[in-house]
């Protein structure tokens, strides 16, 4: 399996588990970091309820203002923010890429630890992207294959705590902060919030997994 290969992005019912809920938020967060929304995507989101796709009112305010930034943009100006802030020319405002939180440097250790585990994991990385396995995308890919997967002795709740404690908990709000910081960001700011909220649902969750 490569984990970058997405599943059909839909959004979670009420009759769905959480679990699935969960899955599905991993994979939404994952296409928002890893391009701007096309015609498709801004579809869905006219439809969207507007409650949270996760139980829990910690997500309804973010996922709200996620919601009407994604009604508010367009095809173009959501372009021309993704490739201000994470693009352009030289070096991006913002960095997507794990080892340079961690190592403040790409390709770094962090990516090497990384690779490491995803060979334990049986996972390999879609030659046909571009970007390394430190990607914020695919990372969250890698959450929703180990919360969705069909193989149990891989995809259980402690492979995605090990996995989240060591791969996106050391780092993720550093990223959330630094596209508040931009001038230019907007719908990624709303974005920002709503992985900043999950992350901190999930990690409250791994907490309580750990103390029990």
């Amino acid at each position: 399996m490569t984990a970058v290969s997405a599943l059909p992005l839909r959004f979670a019912s009420a009759d769905d588990a959480e679990e699935l809920a969960r899955a599905e938020l991993y994979g939404l967060l994952a296409r928002l970091w890893l391009a701007p929304p096309d015609d498709a995507l801004l579809a869905q989101f006219k439809v969207a309820v507007t409650q949270a796709p996760q139980p829990g009112g910690h997500l309804e305010a973010p996922w709200e203002a996620l919601v009407a930034a994604m009604r508010a943009t367009s095809i173009e100006a959501a372009a021309d923010e993704y490739e201000a802030l994470f693009l352009g020319v030289g070096k991006p405002e913002v960095f997507l890429y794990g080892s340079y939180y961690q190592a403040g440097f790409l390709n770094e250790q962090p990516l090497a630890a990384l690779r490491a585990d995803l060979r334990r994991l049986g996972l390999t990385r879609d030659e046909s992207t571009g970007e390394t396995e430190d990607h914020v995308s695919y990372l969250f890919e890698v959450m929703r294959y180990l919360i969705a997967g069909d193989d149990v002795a891989v995809c259980n709740l402690e492979q995605q705590r090990r996995f989240f404690r060591a791969h996106l908990q050391p780092w993720l709000a550093t990223l959330c902060d630094a596209v508040d910081a931009q001038p230019r960001a907007a719908l990624w700011r709303t974005i920002a919030a709503l992985t900043r909220a999950f992350a901190q649902v999930e990690t409250q969750g791994f907490d309580l997994l750990e103390q029990a």
